[in-house]
């Protein structure tokens, strides 16, 4: 059960499970960037989510703007609130199935399979933020109308989308807030932590080359669940993350993977962060290897309308899958705050 609570700019929500409260899950005030350490209260993740199916969902195909096509799922009754989800790199949009059924029946939820990724083939344009952007604005068009009051969540390369997306015409008639999930803009090889070498500009060339890399991952086993675990999960992930991780990784075509990895190896966009001007929200884990809380603080001063930083103590880079409660509960207060949304067309 999330119960979500109001209090002037600060706000936050209470998990309660198997009849035990966890608590304080607070965020900060407005404004400037919290620094570092015990000012930025820290939510604690969830057990994985409830247990059971996701709701069941209607396919379609969404075409984007060069004619590349998306696989996109809708759940939920029309006239419910709309969400859409945007997942990150070599991940595909079961990584929401757990946030989705934190959500429930009362929300209309679409999400997409970013292009070469799950679904979605990789097609032959650039990848690159323009086409993040012109993607999305394609699953707005066609899934919300205009004037609609969509809640816009991405994780990671999703998030990246969300802020690409910010000055289009489709994103500013159909969304009224957004959540941007472990995520950075800028200076993803200088700033991550996977391989701890000890100057910015080793990291930079050895991380930079994984991202870029057309290897293949090989097999589903024991070693390579490891090895994804301990590069985009905290210590403690919920039950089957580390297998869902492998599988999604595993199934990411190697040129859509590689494409997209030298597009976040190059990625530039923090000055484009203050063109979102609908209230956003950051959810980041403590524990996150791949983009470090530093670019969750970056993030937050530079929003135009942040609302309060959400970090979640002990997560990794995944929360959608690591903190499910927590994400679902960001969404259910932004929707309550800011607006219903449109029925999906």
């Amino acid at each position: 059960m999330l119960v979500t609570e109001s209090n002037g700019s600060v706000w936050g929500w209470r998990v309660v499970e198997h009849g035990e409260e966890r608590r304080p899950v607070v965020g900060g005030s407005s404004g400037p960037a919290p620094s570092a350490g015990p000012d930025v209260p820290v939510a604690s993740p969830a057990d994985g989510g409830p247990a059971g199916p996701v709701p069941a969902v209607a396919r379609r195909t969404v075409r984007s703007a060069d004619g590349a096509r998306l696989h996109a799922e809708v759940a939920g009754p029309p006239g419910a609130p709309v969400v859409v989800l945007a997942h990150g790199w070599t991940c595909d949009s079961s990584v929401w199935d757990a946030v989705v059924r934190e959500l429930g029946p009362e929300y209309r939820v679409v999400r997409y399979d970013q292009r070469g990724h799950g679904r979605s083939p990789h097609g032959s344009a650039r990848s690159g933020p323009q086409q993040l952007a012109e993607d999305l604005c394609a699953v707005l068009e066609a899934v919300v109308e205009p004037g609609g009051r969509a809640v816009v969540a991405g994780h990671s390369m999703g998030a990246m989308a969300v802020v690409s997306a910010a000055n289009c015409a489709a994103f500013r008639e159909r969304v009224v807030a957004a959540v941007l999930c472990s995520t950075g803009m800028d200076g993803l090889a200088d700033r991550a932590t996977v391989l701890p070498l000890p100057t910015v500009r080793l990291r930079r060339a050895a991380q930079s080359s994984l991202l870029r890399s057309l290897l293949p991952l090989g097999p589903v086993n024991r070693v390579s669940v490891r090895a994804l675990a301990y590069a985009t999960l905290g210590p403690s992930p919920p039950p089957g993350a580390r297998e869902h991780i492998a599988r999604m990784a595993h199934a990411c075509e190697r040129r859509g993977r590689a494409a997209w990895g030298a597009a976040l190896a190059e990625l530039s966009a923090y000055e484009a962060i203050g063109d979102l001007t609908v209230p956003t929200a950051v959810v980041h884990g403590t524990a996150d290897r791949l983009t470090p809380p530093v670019h969750a603080q970056r993030t937050v001063a530079r929003l135009s309308r942040p609302e309060p930083l959400v970090l979640v103590r002990g997560a990794g880079h995944m929360t959608p899958l690591e903190a499910p409660a927590c994400v679902a509960a960001v969404i259910n207060g932004l929707t309550d705050r800011y607006g219903k949304g449109a029925p999906v067309v």
